[in-house]
């Protein structure tokens, strides 16, 4: 958490206001952050911000790019941020200005030179997932953690694979080479649906509210979630109750009943 939703949702807010505008000053207040950031040249004109998966880019036209890793407590404000909150970083525009918040100090931001960053993450599942049929069929890693794997497909964590194994009705403990055509052929249309249902919505903000939009606002996708966080609750569809089991290290959530 951020996922693909909550970085694109922090990417189409800030886009409008920092593209085409003057790059002013960075200032790091977290020691961790300095030595990166101290390159960051300025003044440069922003032309470009974009996401990776959970990356968020920021490009100027003297040739840098900045990239800012939310991982698990991060997310990126505009303007004022509440006086409990933890600010690592802040770029200044022309326009406004943009913190990092991160309570946990988890998020990585670094600078480079050139042509854009190679990420080492596998394809954006929202442009196209034609290739999936015959990558699924070659791996034996369990779904869900298959979905969660940033090198096969980016952008995809925790909440959202629980919830796509809910949607797709597979158990998420099965094989990804195990699927059935037909079970393929829904994860194609489940994914892409999921994820732009969640961005619709402005992503998801779970019951600590340390994820915000940059303008403050809570994601509400929060409200559509059948299963992430649900253990013993029933299921919406069919009322059985939710499960939970740790896969990678990390809390899956399913339906016995609705995913065999």
């Amino acid at each position: 958490m951020p996922e693909l939703p909550e970085v694109e949702t922090m990417v189409r807010f800030l886009r409008p206001r920092v593209q085409g505008a003057e790059l002013e000053e960075v200032v790091a207040y977290d020691v961790a952050l300095r030595a990166s950031l101290r390159e960051t040249r300025t003044p440069a004109k922003a032309d470009l911000l974009l996401r990776r998966g959970k990356h968020v880019l920021l490009h100027t036209e003297d040739g840098q790019w900045t990239v800012i890793h939310p991982r698990m407590s991060g997310r990126l404000a505009w303007g004022q941020v509440d006086p409990d909150d933890r600010v690592r970083a802040l770029w200044r525009f022309s326009t406004g200005e943009m913190r990092l918040v991160d309570l946990r100090r988890l998020a990585t931001v670094g600078v480079f030179e050139g042509g854009e960053p190679a990420l080492g993450l596998g394809p954006e599942p929202l442009e196209g997932l034609a290739w999936l049929p015959a990558v699924l069929a070659r791996s034996r890693m369990p779904i869900k953690v298959w979905l969660m794997d940033q090198r096969k497909v980016a952008g995809i964590g925790n909440i959202y694979a629980s919830e796509i194994c809910f949607r797709a009705g597979i158990d998420p403990r099965r094989p990804a080479c195990e699927l059935r055509n037909v079970e393929v052929e829904r994860m194609v249309e489940v994914i892409p649906t999921v994820l732009q249902e969640a961005i619709a919505r402005q992503g998801t903000t779970l019951s600590d509210g340390r994820y915000r939009e940059p303008g403050g606002q809570r994601g509400r996708f929060a409200l559509q979630l059948a299963v992430y966080g649900r253990e013993g609750a029933p299921c919406p569809v069919c009322g059985a109750l939710v499960s939970r089991c740790v896969q990678a290290g990390r809390s899956t959530f399913w339906c016995s009943r609705c995913q065999r």
